[in-house]
């Protein structure tokens, strides 16, 4: 399972997916859809979307069911009694063509068995100051890019010869660029902003950290750890006598912990004197303080000859990583059907499913 393992957290890479925190007041709707074959104890087809990096619901080809996975998505089906069933049938119709499209994938690079995998990560952010909307739609297969539409050029990129064929097609295609442009622009935005309202108790909530210095060895670089923060809109750095310090200085990523909060650290080598003129430094996105800790050789948590305990966290990151990519990944290709009230979701266009999967 290693090298399933790698590619899988590839894809997560390639997506950017819960790797990084949004910029300020930046809130995000994604989708995420995965067709696999030759995955042992893996769904064949593998959807979750998520608001703000937070999972809202789940289905897979083994349990069939599109399954709400926040509390207050129960407020959307109340508004919308169908939602849950809709989804449900959209994704059956989906899970189909995506075993098609891995098929003719297999085609196009002349590949036989294996594993194989093909994913569909989809879009929005919006911008709640200045109100812009930016929709992405990025297509992967076996670890590669394969295609991507940028709705602000109503363009298709297309890295690899083997998407080439695929990118003549739909890139002629008006209609559907036309409808995509508008769905990554507009309607992705509209749900986005509902998504948002419905869960705010939850999604706008603000959670400071708690703030440790650790360090494996007294030669060992200082961490500065936060966890338990939300959301991940924050700014973490060392400062000395109040300037912010580039050098000696290795910032971590955002990272989630299995509460749905986040955690980050920032390492400092240690320096080799004047100790209480360090400091670090926490902000959190609208936030009205800073947390701020001294750098005082008391304070420090040093763990000796034991594991530190930056591995156990980063063992934790790493279950916790592997348990959303066993219930999330990617696809694309929705019926236009039902879209009035249907959650927001890409044009399946039977042209473009017709070009994935030719007669001749």
């Amino acid at each position: 399972m290693g090298q399933i393992t790698m590619k899988i957290l590839v894809f997560l890479a390639l997506f950017g997916i819960g790797l990084n925190g949004a910029a300020a007041v930046t809130h995000s709707l994604k989708y995420f859809y995965t067709a696999s074959t030759g995955v042992p104890n893996f769904p064949e087809f593998v959807t979750v979307g998520l608001v703000d990096e937070v999972q809202m619901f789940h289905y897979d080809s083994n349990t069939r069911r599109a399954e709400p996975k926040q509390d207050w998505m129960s407020r959307v089906t109340a508004d919308d009694p169908q939602y849950l069933e809709r989804q449900t049938q959209r994704l059956i119709d989906i899970q189909e063509l995506f075993k098609g499209n891995i098929d003719i994938a297999k085609l196009r690079f002349n590949q036989t068995g294996g594993f194989h995998i093909y994913q569909n990560m989809y879009g929005c952010e919006w911008d709640d100051e200045t109100e812009e909307v930016r929709g992405y739609d990025q297509h992967g297969y076996d670890g590669e890019d394969f295609i991507a539409f940028d709705p602000k050029t109503e363009t298709w990129t297309a890295p690899t010869p083997q998407a080439f064929i695929t990118k003549q097609k739909v890139e002629h295609d008006k209609a559907l660029i036309a409808y995509d442009k508008n769905y990554f622009t507009q309607e992705c935005g509209d749900w986005l902003k509902k998504y948002v309202d419905y869960g705010r108790s939850s999604l706008l909530r603000k959670d400071l950290p708690s703030v440790s210095l650790l360090q494996k060895t007294p030669s060992s670089p200082v961490s500065c750890h936060a966890t338990g923060f939300y959301p991940d809109r924050v700014t973490m750095f060392w400062r000395k006598d109040g300037e912010e310090l580039h050098e000696d200085v290795d910032h971590g990523e955002i990272l989630p912990n299995n509460d749905g909060s986040f955690q980050m650290s920032v390492d400092l080598n240690p320096p080799t004197g004047d100790w209480e003129k360090y400091e670090c430094v926490f902000q959190l996105a609208g936030a009205k303080d800073d947390i701020v800790t001294k750098l005082e050789k008391s304070k420090i948590r040093i763990n000796g000859g034991n594991p530190s305990d930056m591995t156990v966290i980063i063992v934790i990151v790493a279950v916790v990583v592997l348990a959303l990519v066993a219930i999330a990944v990617i696809g694309y290709f929705i019926y236009k059907k039902n879209k009035a009230k249907r959650p927001p979701s890409p044009v399946s266009n039977p042209e473009v499913l017709e070009e994935l999967n030719p007669k001749a």
